[in-house]
């Protein structure tokens, strides 16, 4: 990418002007707000961190937005216009967290931010209120450093991204992504520039026969030989799926999961008891390539094949989410911006990965359209974990990169005209 002389003299300022002191105490501020949902507590939402973050965000002067995705559950959107004019940039990240588990278990208390050895310690930690420190930290840079070149920075900081991502739904929904030139997403992928992530389906195979008492099978139908034969089924298609589609290069196998076996579906099990319903819940997994629609008509044929055998059972798939994979041609202006900021910040070559995952930049570029590349800090094995950290040194470079990154795509986009 060939960066102009003054494009890249803004660039290198706003990376002098990271406050990397700032990038580590709103970290632990984050981390020290316990955010995980918790369905049966109403105040266990994401609500204290985001009022918080929007709290923030207006101490830096930028405009900002609170919109409850769900009830209790804010998003919170933040602009920066450098200049008037120029292309929008969305720097996205979540505000929810996984549960700690028992907290015991922890070396550290999993909401206490604790800084030892160069890494900071806790629930969220990498996943991913270190990238949104990373980017609010980014933003701050640009204004400390008082860069004006066309163009917005617009802060996504949505909920429930462990879920089922309404927050990044309601965020489209309301217009937010229109007319958005790229999206950044923040997540823990140890500061490598992801391109491509994979898609996923979630789906319920239902299965129906008729309950009895367990002295007296024949009187129902068994279910659970149909449940039997069907997760067989799914084994041998993730073998097929991997052989027909091969090995992608930076994501891996696309993949066929059980990861819920329930019977009855409903109710009480008692183990004298026939069951007379069942349900097996799937992950599946797809890579660059690949159609959900041909996966799940796999699925279905699955499913007939064992009807015949089993005329006695009753059985349908439900696909409840569908997630696309996503892929980031090379030469799309953010790209460029991205690949030649980490070489800036890093002093070397950029390193490419994939996210092994789905992410809010999913429905970013499946819904609205939006090329999003995926980068942050943290280890991408460490999230969801006992002891999650962030490395300090990864997370004042994230907030470097995204600073370098913004000023770069903003400059190239004003030099073609805003192509």
């Amino acid at each position: 990418m060939r960066i102009p002389a003054e494009i890249e003299r803004l660039a290198r300022r706003a990376v002098e002007a990271v406050d990397a002191e700032f990038a580590v105490s709103l970290t632990r501020d984050l981390v020290r707000i316990p955010s995980v949902y918790r369905p049966d507590v109403p105040a266990a939402t994401e609500k204290a961190v985001a009022l918080f973050l929007a709290g923030v965000l207006e101490g830096l002067g930028m405009r900002v937005a609170v919109e409850e995705a769900a009830p209790g559950r804010p998003n919170v959107v933040g602009d920066w216009q450098c200049a008037p004019g120029g292309p929008l940039l969305i720097l996205e990240g979540h505000t929810d967290v996984v549960t700690e588990g028992d907290p015991a278990a922890w070396t550290h208390p999993p909401f206490e931010g604790v800084v030892v050895d160069g890494r900071l310690y806790g629930r969220g930690a990498a996943d991913m209120k270190g990238g949104l420190a990373a980017a609010v930290t980014a933003v701050k840079a640009l204004r400390d450093a008082g860069i004006e070149i066309p163009g917005t920075i617009r802060l996504a900081v949505v909920v429930d991204e462990e879920g089922m991502m309404a927050g990044i739904k309601d965020f489209i929904r309301r217009g937010w992504a229109r007319g958005a030139a790229a999206a950044l997403i923040c997540e823990p992928e140890e500061n490598e520039v992801c391109l491509c992530q994979k898609g996923a389906i979630r789906a319920l195979a239902r299965f129906r026969g008729r309950m009895a008492h367990g002295a007296m099978p024949r009187e129902g139908v068994n279910p659970l030989f149909s449940v039997a034969e069907f997760l067989l089924g799914v084994r041998d298609l993730d073998r097929m799926l991997v052989e027909r589609h091969g090995v992608h290069d930076l994501l891996g196998c696309p993949s066929a999961t059980p990861t819920i076996v329930r019977a009855p579906d409903r109710g009480e099990a008692q183990l004298n008891v026939l069951p007379g319903d069942a349900l097996v819940a799937l992950d599946l997994r797809t890579i660059p390539g690949m159609t959900h629609e041909a996966v799940v008509v796999e699925m279905q044929a699955l499913l007939e094949r064992i009807r015949a055998r089993h005329p006695g059972v009753q059985s349908a798939l439900e696909v409840i989410e569908e997630r696309p994979w996503t892929q980031t041609p090379r030469e799309a202006p953010l790209v460029r911006a991205v690949e030649a900021a980490c070489e800036m910040v890093t002093g070397r070559p950029p390193r490419h990965g994939g996210v092994p995952g789905s992410t809010d930049g999913t429905f970013l570029h499946a819904w609205a359209g939006v090329p999003i590349v995926t980068i942050g800090p943290g280890n991408r094995t460490i999230p969801h974990q006992v002891d999650e950290y962030v490395e300090v040194e990864e997370l004042v470079t994230a907030a470097r990169i995204y600073a370098a990154s913004a000023i770069l795509f903003l400059g190239a986009m004003a030099e073609n005209g805003g192509a």
